[in-house]
């Protein structure tokens, strides 16, 4: 499952879920653009998906993709 890149303001969430019935066995997640910082990418509490964020220093948005290796439980 994929989120493709999007604007975001810095550090706000962007979370991928998988299909009903899969979890997420991996992921990660992208920061595009001028002096982009990705910031964390983890996999969501309950491991359903995949959540990434991002921030750029001299911007008050930035380019963020996330994805999801997704599996039967």
């Amino acid at each position: 499952m994929k989120l493709p890149n999007a604007n975001v303001p810095n550090l706000q969430r962007r979370t991928v879920y998988c299909p009903a019935g899969k979890i997420a066995v991996g992921g990660g997640a992208e920061a595009q653009g001028d002096d982009a910082v990705l910031v964390a990418s983890f996999p969501t509490d309950d491991g359903r998906g995949w959540i990434g964020l991002g921030r750029q220093n001299a911007y008050s948005s930035v380019g963020l993709s996330v994805c999801a290796i997704c599996a039967y439980a």
